[in-house]
């Protein structure tokens, strides 16, 4: 809800899809500088502690965001610097809350159905978030928005105060933060089909999933709508995430989660190329969930893959690693959007984009359809490997 917000709020205030990268810059770049501390915190420290300390952050950014706009002291400045103190907040957040999930589930054969349930909320909180967010901007404005965010937060603290964990097991805290990551990138090396995984989701991230950026000039300009038609075009493109991580946990285990990310990217690229050729409105919307489908199959199976697939004590990093491939690539690609598409336009800019996913989606091929790539295990690491990792770095 609160991006949604925090979007529709500087492209009202500028009337710039330029601003709206920078924006989306703000919050996630962060993310990527910070994802290395975030992913070691989460391989360090107690994961369950750290998430109600993200909470309690979260609550009082919310809260400022809210304020801010209520008094009405509104400036780009002011929201560009709330984005990025979001931005470090989620850096820590989100890796400890992933690697979170191996500690609640007691089968690890169910672990990759838990982590497709996992996005699956996200992917509905995705779907619900931009409709009452557009809504509520129509009805009451921003700052109610933000108070709702707030509130959401304080929802999950709650959840995470009743929660009963076995104690975390003690680790390992002699090391520098930058040898540990670097022993990330050296197991990422030794394992190419997480590190293929997450090389195509960089390429995607910067290339293609900003396409959100010009969402708010379809919505404007081109659909001659308001707040609520931006929130139902995230709310549409919501639901197409929605079907995509339900039909991935709903998949049995052992299930071809490579190929199926090679079918769902090529959709999702021709679901960008015909929404943004597509005048019709509804029409588009069937298009806007082919695009949702996509994008997080492409993602959940990325984060499948990651967790299934790491040691447990290299499983922070890795999804650290993971996040600076998603949150490092999407910022910098939402400017590179932004830019271009003030020069050619919105529709032409997301019709290159489909084009791209598909291209990309097809030099990966090999990849991704091959058969005799080794099948998911859970929390295993060959002795081969550990070895070679413990004499790259003593």
């Amino acid at each position: 809800m609160q991006r949604t917000a925090v979007v529709w709020v500087v492209y009202t205030m500028t009337n710039s899809p330029f601003l709206i990268g920078v924006t989306l810059f703000a919050e996630l770049f962060p993310s990527f500088l910070f994802s290395i501390p975030g992913g070691v915190a989460a391989d360090r420290y107690d994961r369950h502690k750290i998430i109600k300390i993200t909470q309690i952050l979260s609550i009082i950014q919310s809260v400022l965001m809210a304020v801010m706009v209520l008094t009405g002291h509104t400036t780009v400045w002011a929201i560009l610097s709330l984005s990025v103190i979001l931005g470090i907040i989620n850096a820590f957040d989100v890796p400890a809350r992933q690697a979170l999930v191996h500690e609640v589930v007691a089968d690890p054969a169910d672990l990759p159905n838990a982590i497709a349930l996992t996005t699956a909320m996200a992917s509905l909180a995705q779907l619900l978030g931009p409709v009452l967010s557009g809504i509520v901007l129509s009805l009451f404005g921003a700052a109610v928005c933000f108070f709702f965010n707030a509130a959401s937060f304080g929802c999950v603290m709650l959840s995470l105060v009743l929660m009963k964990l076995p104690d975390a097991p003690p680790r390992n805290k002699d090391k520098k933060v930058l040898a540990e990551f670097a022993e990330g990138l050296a197991y990422l090396r030794q394992t190419p089909n997480i590190g293929w995984m997450i090389v195509l989701l960089a390429l995607m991230s910067l290339l293609v999933l900003p396409f959100n950026t010009v969402l708010p000039v379809f919505a404007k300009d081109i659909f001659k709508g308001n707040a609520s038609t931006y929130g139902l075009i995230n709310g549409f493109i919501g639901a197409g995430a929605v079907a995509g991580t339900i039909f991935l946990a709903s998949r049995k285990p052992g299930a071809a989660l490579k190929k199926i990310m090679f079918i769902s990217s090529i959709l999702m690229g021709i679901g960008m190329i015909c929404f943004s050729q597509v005048r019709n409105f509804q029409i588009a919307m069937f298009f806007a969930v082919l695009a949702g489908f996509g994008s997080m199959a492409l993602f959940t199976v990325s984060n499948i893959t990651a967790q299934s697939e790491s040691a447990p004590h290299m499983r922070g990093r890795v999804i650290g690693i993971l996040l600076m491939a998603l949150f490092g690539m999407n910022p910098l690609g939402s400017l590179l959007v932004g830019a271009i598409s003030e020069r050619i336009g919105a529709p032409t800019t997301m019709l290159a984009e489909g084009i791209i996913a598909i291209v990309i989606t097809l030099l990966f091929g090999r990849f991704l359809l091959n058969r005799s790539v080794t099948p998911v295990k859970i929390d295993l690491m060959t002795e081969e490997v550990e070895e070679q990792v413990k004499e790259s770095y003593p």
